[in-house]
């Protein structure tokens, strides 16, 4: 399970990219790889809660992201192991 943050880099750009943004984002919630996509406030950019990857896997689709490859927001990649999970969660979290 990861955790993205896609804090802003250079903010004036995000209008220029953000179409492809969201249709980078709507694959990953569409292929099940993102469960939650949403905004860090106050409008620092975004984070997102994926599994069903490996790191490596991760960082390939993250560096895909038109935010990540034109410089718009700059990418950490925070691996979480599950160790409890609540029982709404465990069909989702493997």
């Amino acid at each position: 399970m990861f955790v993205i943050l896609l804090k802003f880099a250079d903010k004036s750009k995000a209008k220029e990219h953000m179409q492809g943004h969201n249709d980078w984002i709507d694959q990953g919630i569409k292929d099940g790889t993102f469960l939650v996509v949403g905004s860090l406030q106050p409008n620092l950019g975004g984070a997102i809660i994926s599994v069903g990857s490996n790191r490596a896997d991760i960082e390939a689709r993250i560096n895909q992201d038109p935010f990540v490859k034109h410089s718009v927001v700059d990418a950490e990649i925070l691996e979480i192991t599950p160790n409890r999970i609540a029982d709404a969660m465990a069909g989702v979290i493997q």
